[in-house]
């Protein structure tokens, strides 16, 4: 920011001694030279700070209390945000007044930020939670200093909650085939008009690292039988379709397998006419163009949150019958990502395929297949030892019915 106020010297008249004065604009644009009568370096800068702070605060917005801060903050950044993000910034904000107060907020200061964090703790909120309030929160009052409200942001150093990383959950080869197995079952029990296909969707997870959302907002348009692959694309508002947004990143294409794109035959020529979801049944698809979104019930967060009832009740009741007792959906997207690591690809096209919005995240992922490299490395080497060395790679003692080992014994004895 450029600064307002500049630190000069002044002589005195005898010409020996100065004192420093502080010269810029003032509020009308009228050059301003202020003596501070003076030789104190520290005390002047000081002074200089005030009068910078004090000529930047009259050109900065009039006092608001911090709801009414978040509601402009809100309303200034309008749809430049998804909705999901908007919906958890308030939430954080709100979290942040109840623990602080409805305060002015230019009187936000760093100690009141680490009051924060503190409260969050002593009531059990993890380090991993209190870390993203303070993301949305620190957001909030960073896009004020963009907008001429703040001088600075008054959370800009707060010591973020360092959380440990956890361990990305990877299905095995084993779990998956248990998994299909279940889910194929337990789709043959239901009703095909008010249930997903679940082996279908769980196999094209595998296979294209798809997420849950972009699974369930996939039309029929989204699938290239041709080419053999499937497009994640955003939808907008039609009369067929509701408004869906991707999440970091923009339209990739996705690999399918021949084996797949058969399944997705099939799964069409039994699906009846006129609904363009691959995955989403037909009577919830109904129920939600007849019912919800005539009734004005259907936000766009809904296309990422609603578009199937009891979601994550089915698949745990898929994953209770594979005898697996820990997972999400998520992580058959987690062990596609891990898979694409294990056969070779680079960090770059993973993350291209994968459609994460940084290096960070798909790097979580290749440092979870490197530790299975290591040990799968380390098997590998076990065994060629094995045959290189014969007897010597699993036993590090001589073979006492060799000649060489009764030699052996022999000078032992002696050096004995």
């Amino acid at each position: 920011m450029k600064q307002l106020v500049k630190l000069n010297k002044r002589p005195r008249r005898s010409g020996r001694q100065f004192t420093y004065a502080l010269r810029y604009k003032d509020e009308y644009g009228k050059q301003r030279c202020e003596s501070l009568g003076h030789a104190n370096l520290r005390k002047a800068e000081q002074q200089r700070a005030q009068r910078e702070k004090e000529l930047q605060m009259g050109s900065f917005s009039s006092s608001m209390r911090l709801r009414d801060f978040l509601e402009d903050s809100l309303g200034r950044t309008g749809d430049q945000i998804r909705e999901s993000t908007r919906r958890e910034t308030r939430s954080a904000m709100e979290d942040f007044i109840g623990t602080i107060g409805n305060i002015d907020f230019q009187e936000v200061t760093l100690t009141k930020g680490e009051y924060y964090i503190q409260t969050c703790l002593d009531r059990g909120n993890s380090k991993g939670t209190v870390a993203k309030k303070l993301r949305h929160i620190k957001r909030v009052f960073k896009l004020a200093v963009n907008r001429k409200q703040l001088v600075e942001n008054p959370l800009q150093h707060i010591a973020m909650p360092k959380a440990g990383k956890k361990k990305i959950n990877i299905y095995s080869d084993d779990h998956c085939q248990r998994i299909l197995r279940s889910a194929r079952e337990y789709t043959s029990e239901k009703d095909p008009a008010r249930s997903i296909n679940w082996d279908l969707m769980i196999m094209v997870a595998l296979a294209a690292g798809m997420r849950r959302a972009e699974l369930l907002n996939c039309t029929w348009a989204d699938v290239d039988f041709a080419t053999q692959t499937i497009e994640v694309n955003a939808k907008t508002c039609t009369k067929d379709t509701w408004e869906w947004l991707i999440k970091d990143s923009d339209q990739r294409t996705l690999p399918l397998t021949e084996e797949i794109v058969q399944m997705l035959v099939d799964h069409q020529a039994r699906q009846p006419e006129g609904y363009p979801y691959v995955f989403v049944p037909p009577t919830r698809y109904d129920h939600i163009q007849k019912v919800l979104r005539p009734s004005g019930k259907w936000a766009l967060s809904d296309s990422r949150l609603k578009v199937v009832n009891n979601f994550k009740r089915d698949f745990d009741e898929i994953l209770r019958r594979a005898g697996i007792q820990k997972g999400t959906f998520h992580d058959i997207r987690r062990t596609a990502i891990s898979m694409w690591f294990a056969n070779g690809m680079s960090e770059y096209d993973v993350m291209t395929l994968a459609g994460h919005s940084s290096f960070t995240t798909t790097h979580q992922f290749y440092l979870a297949v490197a530790d299975d490299l290591i040990h799968r490395a380390r098997s590998a080497t076990a065994q060629g030892l094995s045959k290189k060395l014969g007897r010597f790679g699993t036993r590090l003692v001589p073979d006492e019915k060799e000649p060489h080992d009764e030699e052996c014994k022999s000078l032992n004895n002696k050096d004995l």
